[in-house]
């Protein structure tokens, strides 16, 4: 078989139908690229050319040749090319998990950051509930996930990339669909919808520990995992219920959100998180983008947090 060299020694020739003015062109003297093409020609068992003492010129067997060989040089050099852009973390493709809320709050502004400064990555993005983001990180199927904290997951790393308050959900003929903002007390009684204890697993401990340290129970009447059934239940007048600030983007007519006020400041928190191991070159990219975002959208008092993966607690 041809090598590359060979089909550019051709291409030279057949472009200047000159050896010398090619052999000076590639950089090389004439009797190597003369045995260069002859090399060519016994191999494809064709003649490339007509040779005189005066003139050289394609034969038709040429002709149709060097419009393939053109081709191959070209998708050779793209080739080398592609493969030096995905070692440097320019191209290539990346996967990433998504939890179905982040969808409307991190996700959006991630994924345009990428677009402009990584244009040539393809992003594989999966939505799946924190618990199979883990799962899918340690068996490589995605590279990096927007999840739900603890990371607890060994060899696992994270940082924080988004906060969202916490709000209350009532259907819009509730008697307390008007206040200007709820408190726990106003649950007092109230059917409540609730996240369900393993597809939502965060929202689920969350809420409980929410109504423990204010000592109350309330009257569980529903358990979902995704916020936009929860809020279908609550349209439906099943309950009220407590959901992130990102609810806001998602339309539901016939209910009411309103500020939780809290005796203790909680939030709902989205961390970003892979394996330390993953040796994807894009990775570094996507995770300094995602660094960005979140200096961008935290509180001015407040840093980037992370999780130590051996242990799974916040640090600052």
């Amino acid at each position: 078989m041809f090598d590359l060299n060979q089909l550019r020694c051709f291409v030279a020739v057949a472009e200047e139908l000159h050896f010398g003015r090619a052999a000076a062109r590639l950089n090389m003297t004439q009797p190597p690229l003369s045995r260069q093409v002859q090399i060519l020609e016994r191999i494809l068992d064709v003649a490339l050319f007509e040779r005189t003492s005066r003139s050289v010129r394609l034969t038709p067997a040429g002709q149709s040749f060097l419009v393939e060989a053109r081709r191959l040089l070209k998708q050779a050099e793209g080739a080398a090319l592609l493969a030096r852009r995905v070692a440097a973390g320019r191209a290539g493709a990346i996967g990433i998990g998504f939890t179905a809320t982040s969808a409307h709050s991190c996700l959006p502004d991630l994924v345009a950051a990428c677009r402009r400064r990584l244009p040539d990555v393809t992003l594989v993005l999966r939505e799946m509930v924190s618990g199979d983001q883990f799962e899918a990180l340690g068996n490589g199927q995605i590279d990096a996930g927007l999840l739900r904290p603890p990371v607890v997951q060994a060899g696992t790393a994270s940082f924080r990339v988004a906060e969202e308050r916490l709000m209350a959900a009532l259907p819009e003929d509730h008697p307390l669909a008007q206040a200007p903002s709820l408190s726990l007390r106003d649950f007092a009684g109230e059917p409540f919808i609730m996240y369900a204890p393993y597809e939502a697993r965060y929202f689920h401990d969350l809420v409980i520990e929410l109504f423990a340290r204010s000592g109350l129970l309330p009257d569980y009447v529903q358990h979902l995992s995704q916020i936009h059934s929860i809020l279908a239940l609550v349209r439906a007048g099943l309950g009220v219920s407590i959901v992130p600030e990102a609810a806001l983007h998602l339309y539901s007519r016939g209910v009411v959100l309103r500020p939780l006020d809290l005796a203790s400041p909680r939030s709902a928190e989205l961390y970003i998180a892979w394996r330390q191991d993953n040796d994807n070159p894009l990775l570094p990219a996507i995770l300094d983008i995602a660094r960005g975002l979140a200096e961008q959208h935290r509180p001015a008092d407040t840093e980037v947090a992370s999780i130590d993966p051996a242990i799974g607690l916040e640090r600052n």
